[in-house]
C-alpha cells in the first residue's frame, strides 16, 4: 500500500472572512460545537464574533483543539447558504479522493494516535494538535474503487451501530414512560401513597474525604472514581485517567460500589445519579452512594431521584453559599413514594423484560464494535 503525507494530498485554498463585515448574510457554519448534533448552524454574519474560513462539499475537517475527543467531519451543503468553518478544523480537500474513506482514515486510532503524539498547549482541553506537524503524517493511498469499497463497509458497520444505540435509547424512555404511567409524580404524589424516608429503603454513605486520597494514590488503569461529572444521562461514564491504585481501592473497601448500587452527586447538578452495573468502581469524594436494602430497586430509587420535580426539590434542600451541595443526613430524609407491592411488582416485571431486549442488544452493540475495530485495524493499522 503506498502512503503520501497529509500534505502531499491536501488541495484546501480556502480563504479567511470575517462574517460580522455582512451582518444580514446567513451563513453555514462547521462550529465545533456544532459536531456533537452533526449539523452546522445556520447563522447571520452579525451573530459571529470571529473570522472563520470557507469550505466546500466534501472538505474534510479534522479538530485540532483537545484532540484526544475523536472530531473529524465531512462537509455537506444543508442549505443555499455560503459555507465556513472555525479555525479550529484543519482541512483537508482531495477532489480524487473519496471523501468517507478520508473521514475513516483520520477517525482511525492510527492516525489518532499520531495526531495527539504533538500538541501544543498546557493541557487538557487546551491542547491542540499543531497544523505543521499534522502535515506530514502518512495518509494510506488505494484506488478509489477500494477507497468507495472500504468507506461503504465502515459506514454501514457504524450505522448499525447508531441503530443499536438508539434502539437501547428507546428502552430507556420507555422505562421512564411507563414508570410515569404508574406512579406520577413522586412529589406530588396524585395516588396518595405512603411517604417513606429514604434511610428507611437504602444506607446512604458519603464518598470518602479529600484526606484519604493523595497525590501517590493515583495511577493510570487503576480503578476508576465516581464524581459526579461521570455520571451522565442517568449512566456512568468513566474517565480512564482518574483511577487509583488496587491498593487503595482496597483500604477504601467502605466506599466500594457494588452492581446494584445508586451512586448520586452530592454537589453541581443536584439529582444527578445512575445504577451501578460494574463492581470495580469507587465512589468519589463529590458522590453518594445508595445501596438498597431489599424493599425497592436500585433502578426505582434512581428514577424518584432522577424525576424533574424532584430534583427540583432537591436543589432546595441543598446547603452551603460558595459550593451548595447534600449531606447524609439530607439524603436520608428524602421522602420516597411506597406503593402498594402488586403496583412496585407490576414495574418490576416490566423493568426485567425490558432489560432482557437491552442485554441482547447491547451483546449485538459488542459484537459490532469489535467487528468495527477490527476492520479499522484492517484497512489502516
Amino acid at each position: 500500500m503506498a502512503k503520501l503525507t497529509v500534505a502531499d494530498i491536501n488541495q484546501y485554498s480556502g480563504t479567511t472572512i470575517n462574517p460580522p463585515d455582512n451582518p444580514d448574510e446567513v451563513y453555514e457554519l462547521y462550529s465545533v460545537p456544532s459536531f456533537d448534533s452533526q449539523y452546522p448552524e445556520i447563522i447571520k454574519g452579525s451573530e459571529i464574533g470571529s473570522s472563520k474560513i470557507t469550505v466546500e462539499d466534501g472538505d474534510v475537517l479534522v479538530c485540532k483543539i483537545n484532540p484526544r475527543i475523536n472530531r473529524v467531519w465531512v462537509v455537506k451543503h444543508h442549505t443555499d447558504h455560503p459555507l465556513l468553518a472555525s479555525s479550529e478544523w484543519i482541512v483537508i480537500r482531495n477532489s480524487k479522493m473519496d471523501s468517507n474513506y478520508l473521514k475513516w482514515y483520520f477517525s482511525s486510532p492510527t492516525f489518532r494516535n499520531l495526531l495527539v503524539s504533538q500538541v501544543a498547549g498546557i493541557g487538557g482541553s487546551l491542547t491542540r494538535a499543531q497544523p505543521k506537524q499534522v502535515a506530514k503524517y502518512p495518509v494510506p493511498i488505494v484506488d478509489i474503487c477500494e477507497q468507495r469499497r472500504i468507506a461503504a463497509v465502515l459506514n454501514k458497520v457504524s450505522g448499525l451501530i447508531a441503530k443499536r444505540r438508539e434502539q437501547l435509547d428507546k428502552l430507556d424512555e420507555l422505562v421512564k414512560a411507563r414508570f410515569v404511567e404508574m406512579f406520577g409524580d413522586p412529589v406530588s404524589n396524585p395516588y396518595n401513597w405512603e411517604k417513606v424516608s429514604l434511610s428507611e429503603l437504602a444506607d446512604i454513605r458519603i464518598g470518602p474525604f479529600g484526606s484519604l486520597l493523595h497525590k501517590e494514590d493515583y495511577i493510570e488503569g487503576g480503578h476508576p472514581l465516581v464524581n459526579p461529572s461521570h455520571i451522565i444521562d442517568g449512566k456512568i461514564v468513566i474517565d480512564e485517567k482518574l483511577t487509583v491504585s488496587h491498593q487503595k481501592y482496597v483500604e477504601l473497601e467502605a466506599y466500594h460500589l457494588k452492581a446494584g448500587d445508586v451512586v448520586m452527586g452530592r454537589r453541581g447538578e443536584m439529582g444527578r445519579c445512575a445504577v451501578v452495573s460494574q463492581e470495580d468502581l469507587l465512589c468519589g469524594t463529590g458522590s453518594l452512594l445508595i445501596r438498597p436494602k431489599g424493599k425497592v430497586t436500585a433502578d426505582y430509587i434512581q428514577k424518584i431521584i432522577s424525576f424533574p420535580s424532584f430534583k427540583k426539590m432537591i436543589e432546595d434542600m441543598a446547603v452551603g453559599q460558595t459550593m451548595p451541595n447534600l449531606n447524609v443526613p439530607i439524603v436520608s430524609a428524602f421522602q420516597i413514594i411506597k406503593p402498594p407491592v402488586q403496583v412496585q411488582e407490576n414495574y418490576y416485571t416490566f423493568v426485567t423484560q425490558v432489560d432482557k431486549s437491552k442485554l441482547t442488544i447491547r451483546q449485538s452493540l459488542d459484537k459490532l464494535e469489535v467487528l468495527k475495530k477490527a476492520l479499522m485495524q484492517q484497512y489502516f493499522g
